[in-house]
């Protein structure tokens, strides 16, 4: 005999004439439903070029927080008055179609399974699903055009039968960490754009330009050495020279040459003063690049603008010459972590940094030290809960530290960790400048720093640029994903080289997602906070108190306590029987 959840797996339930759904009616937490409950809606049919798609799970993420607190004012909303026009929260959605319109039959049908790619632009402009478009926290809705005819075409990623729906929920963040270790800086000189070249007066060193100098359509030229402004003769480039230059100068020369949005390439050679370099570097575009040559340290550390590192994949590449051009180019500038090495995460205990912690854990030849990093000793045991088994399966030493609780400081233990080298790698996941700050001085001369949470543009923090051109360092930073990010977790799931559900911590039903909110804010759970929206009763609970609750699913967990799809299985059989 079929069972309910089989008939559920295959979208064979009948279709209520009304859902529960969360609307967010303006700012705040009491601007969420009604009487601080879910709605009852009309559920729709489609016309021709929509379909109905069912919500199967919504993983919560601190950005729903941020939308709920900010409402309208929200920069993704754009001062939209929600009272009028509400939207929805939940951009972690796994979903299955329930039925299709005539104009989408060749392209989707009922039953099939697909996960939501939100970060979505339309002509440019960022409508992204759960923020402008209303997300997932409603049990049906129609989707049309603002998902299916994006800039980059459908935002919606098929899914293999094996994969269950709280896994499913977890591809849009576990894709952000992913997207964390793949090259999203441009490291070539920009066809077209606009380069400058500033020297030291007094260098009279021979440089070289061996590739790349022929991409720009301007070159400006600032006390270059006769080598340099040789070589730039024999381009096709615009060249301009404005020697004699300070910093209180630069932003009039990025005003009048760029119109204020600031040079593509920056070329700095024989950097001397931290102070300049710091004000040079202010001056990249949007995906700039900044070429440190020399083999003189600069006389302090930057203050480097850690916001647009992460927001902005601003570029800081370097070598100590002649040759410019050999700080280009992905062979020199890694954006992964060491096979074998020591890699910190700093702020590991949280739902994105464990997954940080997981991937490395996981990742074939990956780090053979992970030191994981918290000032919760509760979070942190959490962690070895979660991770201590994967760790012993994958041959990497798991070491946590609290530098809240220990007599040492992060760096001492670091630097005693690894006989005074420091490590090869250390990522981030606490937006804060100063803890920022403090993490590149973990780091070995060519070790790689990976800013993964975002402050604000405009957020400076000291940093080490003289490592960058004299032993190779790296600083990186992402912020969103792409659908072939998702793709690269289900592709690893399926190779069982990555368990995704194993970051879930708590579950709810539909009428628990607001206590998962509030639950994220007091940071109870350290995994992923999943709501189911077709099971409507059943309480948030972490995964430790389901031994309790619901035995029958506890039994099913893997080890060390993490969901599985056999655990979700006998979730929904217990709930949909009721």
């Amino acid at each position: 005999m079929t069972s309910q959840y089989d008939r559920y797996r295959a979208a064979d339930l009948d279709v209520p004439e009304q859902g529960w759904a969360w609307h967010l009616w303006g700012a705040g937490e009491d601007n969420m439903g009604r009487d601080d409950q879910p709605e009852l809606v009309p559920v729709p049919r489609p016309d021709a070029d929509h379909m109905l798609v069912r919500i199967d799970s919504v993983g919560l993420c601190f950005s729903d927080v941020k939308i709920m607190r900010q409402g309208g004012s929200h920069p993704k909303l754009y001062d939209r008055d929600l009272s009028a026009e509400p939207t929805r929260l939940g951009h972690e959605v796994s979903l299955t179609v329930i039925e299709v319109g005539e104009n989408l039959q060749d392209r989707y049908h009922a039953g099939q399974r697909l996960a939501v790619q939100p970060d979505i632009y339309q002509d440019g402009k960022s409508t992204a699903y759960g923020y402008t478009i209303p997300g997932g926290l409603i049990q049906y809705h129609l989707m049309g055009a603002e998902m299916l005819e994006t800039d980059d075409g459908a935002c919606l990623l098929p899914l293999p039968d094996t994969m269950g729906y709280a896994e499913a929920s977890t591809l849009e963040p576990w894709g952000c960490v992913m997207a964390a270790y793949t090259q999203r800086r441009r490291l070539e000189p920009k066809a077209g754009g606009t380069m400058w070249i500033i020297g030291r007066p007094g260098d009279e060193r021979d440089y070289e330009f061996s590739s790349g100098l022929d991409a720009p359509a301007t070159i400006v030229l600032t006390d270059v050495p006769a080598s340099v402004a040789r070589l730039v003769e024999g381009t096709s480039a615009t060249t301009v020279v404005r020697d004699g230059l300070g910093p209180d100068d630069f932003q009039a020369l990025v005003d009048e040459l760029t119109d204020g949005a600031g040079f593509d390439d920056i070329v700095m050679l024989d950097p001397r003063s931290a102070a300049t370099a710091g004000a040079v570097a202010t001056r990249i575009a949007r995906r700039g690049t900044l070429n440190l040559v020399g083999e003189t340290a600069l006389d302090g550390l930057v203050d480097l603008d850690v916001g647009r590192l992460h927001y902005d994949y601003t570029a800081y590449i370097g070598g100590r010459g002649p040759d410019i051009a050999a700080s280009y180019g992905e062979a020199r500038n890694r954006c992964d972590l060491r096979p074998r090495g020591t890699t910190v995460f700093v702020g590991a205990g949280g739902p994105m940094g464990l997954m940080h912690v997981q991937r490395a854990i996981q990742q074939p030849d990956g780090p053979r030290t992970i030191v994981a990093t918290e000032v919760s000793d509760e979070r942190l045991q959490s962690l070895q809960e979660r991770l201590a088994h994967l760790a012993e399966a994958n041959d990497c030493e798991l070491v946590t530290f609290n530098s809240q609780t220990s007599e040492q400081s992060l760096h001492d233990f670091v630097m005693g960790l690894t006989d005074g080298r420091g490590a090869d790698d250390v990522v981030v996941s606490v937006p804060i400048a100063d803890v920022m700050a403090e993490a590149d001085t973990l780091m070995n001369p060519d070790g790689m720093l990976v800013f993964f949470a975002g402050v604000p543009n405009g957020t400076l923090a000291p940093l080490n640029l003289s490592a960058v051109y004299l032993d190779n360092a790296q600083y990186t930073g992402t912020s969103g994903l792409t659908i072939h990010d998702q793709q690269q977790v289900v592709d690893l799931a399926n190779r069982g080289e990555l368990s995704p559900g194993s970051i879930v911590g708590a579950v709810g039903g539909m009428r628990a997602a607001k206590d998962g909110l509030r639950a994220l804010v007091e940071g109870s759970y350290s995994g992923k906070v999943l709501i189911f929206p077709q099971i409507h009763d059943l309480p948030l609970m972490g995964l430790d108190e389901l031994e309790e609750t619901l035995p029958q699913v506890a039994e099913k967990l893997s080890p060390g306590g993490t969901w599985n799809d056999e655990a979700e299985k006998a979730l929904f059989e217990s709930q949909l029987k009721s």
